[in-house]
């Protein structure tokens, strides 16, 4: 599995990318949480501000980060839209203090990732906005939602802070929805993987079409989340989707992947009208982009061959077993 994407620009720009491999260090036993965090949790949770409590019964939480696996902003333009369609209002923050380097060194564009957002108008400064970390809620639909940039530092605090809400709120399942490079075309549906805090939340993810994870290498705040969830009672999943590697920008066709499968899972009754109608001026414009450049559209339908094999091969694999249970030999 490819590693996660940075964060990405907005903007239609197609461009090849080739992933870069990590070496991770010497690999530490996994880390326990003992009575010694009990001086640390306090500390962190008065990074909690909470304006109100939702009371949600057996309620679900979506989170999505900014940074790490928010390639195409899925991540937070899938909570974006969620959050404006359902019409959620914020009920609680986690101030940026604590979690976040501001002054990291570097290049002006890598540093330019970290900083505070500002804006100075005709000599006047009208905003200068550190990371923000809100929760949202729609009660209607039992929902907790949340957006908020992956921490820099104190990745257990923050999950302190994350979970200590969700639990005040009536929370037994989150999700984390966020985004991987890959071969795969724009084309084509997304693939959507996941992991997940324990095996029995695989059939219900196998349903609604998503494959599971294999990979090791470096680890994003979500997995942190997720190697804590069941000792914190939660049951926890990711949803992430592949996206092409060779496109930079808002990727809408993933977007709306996501929002659907939530949507299927979650009983939502959401119309997707607004997000089709951005996803195919979306693909007119990347194509027009690739008429351009017939070395990238030669590669583009190389993909589309491999992802239509590996389609036909994964339903022939299916109805070869479906026939052998039915005592059919087709070899």
């Amino acid at each position: 599995m490819a590693r996660p994407d940075g964060p990405v620009e907005s903007g239609p720009a197609v461009c090849i990318m080739v992933a870069g491999g990590e070496r991770p260090g010497p690999r530490a036993g996994p880390a326990r949480v003992g009575e010694d965090s009990v001086e640390r949790k306090g500390a962190s949770l008065d990074r909690l501000e909470i304006d109100e409590v939702p009371q949600l019964r057996d309620g679900v939480l979506i989170l999505a980060f900014s940074g790490w696996m928010d390639g195409g902003e899925v991540s937070t333009g899938t909570v974006g839209w969620l959050v404006d369609t359902l019409e959620a209002r914020p009920v609680a923050s986690i101030a940026p203090q604590d979690f976040y380097i501001y002054a990291f060194p570097g290049s002006m564009e890598v540093s330019a990732l970290f900083r505070p957002h500002t804006e100075i108008e005709d000599g006047v400064i009208t905003a200068f906005e550190p990371p923000a970390s809100t929760f949202y809620c729609d009660e209607v639909n039992g929902l907790l939602l949340f957006s908020g940039r992956e921490p820099n530092l104190d990745w257990m605090g923050f999950a302190d802070c994350v979970f200590s809400f969700a639990a005040q709120a009536g929370i037994s399942r989150v999700y984390f929805v966020g985004s991987v490079g890959g071969a795969i075309p724009h084309t084509r549906e997304p693939r959507l993987l996941s992991t997940v805090s324990d095996g029995s939340l695989k059939p219900e993810l196998q349903r609604s079409g998503v494959r599971f994870t294999d990979y090791e290498g470096p680890a994003s705040f979500s997995t942190c989340l997720l190697a804590q969830a069941r000792e914190r009672g939660f049951a926890m999943a990711s949803l992430v989707a592949e996206i092409p590697a060779y496109i930079q920008g808002n990727n809408p066709k993933s977007i709306e992947a996501m929002v659907r499968t939530l949507a299927a899972m979650l009983e939502l009754e959401v119309q997707f009208d607004d997000l089709r109608t951005v996803t195919l001026a979306w693909e007119e414009r990347v194509s027009e982009a690739l008429g351009e450049a017939p070395d990238l559209a030669q590669l583009v339908h190389k993909l589309e061959s491999d992802y239509d094999n590996e389609v036909f091969d994964t339903q022939m694999g299916d109805l070869k077993e479906w026939l052998q249970r039915q005592g059919i030999r087709v070899d």
